[in-house]
Parts: structure tokens; C-alpha cells; sequence
């Protein structure tokens, strides 16, 4: 199996040498490079194409949060994932990673197992956060969110997809939903693929801000 490719990206030389002994040490992954700002993080990632940028927050040149725009946000043809890692614990900086395209947020004081579960997870696709922290989150923010000119019925989603949709919003897992909904749980991860291939939304996270900003939750 080809290894996950990590790009690893932090101004401070100690964490970066850390995060690259964690990351190398599993079979599974393999740091493809380091850099020390957001610019510097920008250029390799075209080079590299890595399949995952760990990426700090403050840094000199650009910092992480513009960084991450410049690889995944709204508009860029071939995002990367990006999981942000860093020491501030502040909802303003997980907010505005999300909205700059991460596709996770962790703090650097967690376990070394937390960063890999994380880098894999973002690798696969999914949204590291976990759905009741993105709904508090984005709860928090959804005025902000949400333009007075967007509505449900601007959104392209069958009856039942909607329904799905929804209860992402609300928080809640596969699991949850089938149960909510009487479906099967193979038939829920459809469901989500499918709304996510529609709306081109790349994972669930980016599902609750798309649900907010179409006026589907409150």
C-alpha cells in the first residue's frame, strides 16, 4: 500500500522534527517534506503533492489560516487537505480554518496518537472533527454563516437527501441518522456520498456550513 504523503508545516524547528519522527515512524505515512511558513507551504505542496499538509496557525511570511486558503478553499482546482494543528485554543481560529478549507483542527498538546488518527482520517476524506464539535462550532457562527440571500429551495436535493443533510447539520453520525430514519447504515454513507457529489462539498464539515448558509438549520 502506498503511504499517505505529509507535508509538514510549522515555524518552530523542535515541533517539526517531533511531528516528522511521529508521522515517519508508521508504515502507513511518510513526510515528503518541511517548511517553516505558509508560503513556503504553498510552493512545496504544488511541488510535492502531498495528500496531506500538516499546518500550523501563526507563522512569519503567511500565515496558516491564508495558507490553507491558497490550497483548499472556495475555487482552487486541485485542494489539498489540509489538517491544522496548533497551540491556540480559540473558536475564531477553528472557525477560520474551516472556512479557509481545513478539513480538521487539532491542538498540538494532544497525543502523538491523535495527530496520526488525525492525518489519516483528513487522508480519507473525512472531517476530523467530531460531529457534536462541529455542531457547536458552527452553531456558534451560523449568523455569520449564513447570507440573508440563501434559502432551502436553492438547494439541489431530493426530499430524503435533504433530510439527510440535516441531520449532519444537527450533528449527528451514520449511525444516527439511520436510526432517525429507519435506513440501513450502507444506506446512509449513499446518502451522504451522494449529497456531498451534488452540492461539490468535499466532507462533512463543509455538509454543515453548506446547511446553514442555506437557511436548512437554526
Amino acid at each position: 500500500m502506498t503511504p499517505v504523503r505529509v507535508l509538514v508545516c510549522d515555524d518552530q524547528a523542535l515541533i517539526r522534527t517531533g511531528f516528522t519522527a511521529i508521522i515517519d515512524a508508521q508504515p502507513d505515512l511518510a513526510v515528503v517534506g518541511e517548511c517553516g511558513d505558509g508560503r513556503a507551504a504553498v510552493e512545496l505542496a504544488g511541488r510535492l503533492a502531498p495528500d496531506v499538509v500538516v499546518m500550523d496557525v501563526r507563522m512569519p511570511v503567511l500565515d496558516g489560516i491564508e495558507a490553507t486558503r491558497l490550497l483548499a478553499g472556495a475555487g482552487i482546482a486541485d485542494p489539498v487537505k489540509v489538517l491544522v494543528v496548533t497551540t491556540f485554543n480559540l473558536d475564531e481560529y477553528v472557525y477560520a480554518a474551516l472556512r479557509a478549507g481545513a478539513s480538521g483542527f487539532l491542538l498540538k498538546d494532544a497525543p502523538a496518537e491523535q495527530l496520526l488518527h488525525g492525518i489519516r482520517t483528513v487522508a480519507g476524506g473525512a472531517a476530523l472533527l467530531a460531529p457534536e464539535v462541529t455542531r457547536q462550532l458552527v452553531g456558534r457562527y451560523a449568523a455569520r454563516i449564513r447570507p440573508a440571500d440563501r434559502t432551502p429551495a436553492d438547494v439541489p436535493l431530493a426530499p430524503r437527501e435533504l433530510e439527510v443533510l440535516r441531520l449532519i447539520a444537527d450533528g449527528r453520525s451514520n449511525g444516527e441518522i439511520a436510526a432517525a430514519l429507519v435506513l440501513s447504515p450502507e444506506t446512509v454513507k449513499t446518502y451522504v456520498s451522494r449529497i456531498l457529489t451534488k452540492l461539490d462539498l468535499r466532507d462533512r464539515v463543509q455538509a454543515v456550513v453548506y446547511a446553514y448558509r442555506h437557511g436548512l438549520v437554526t
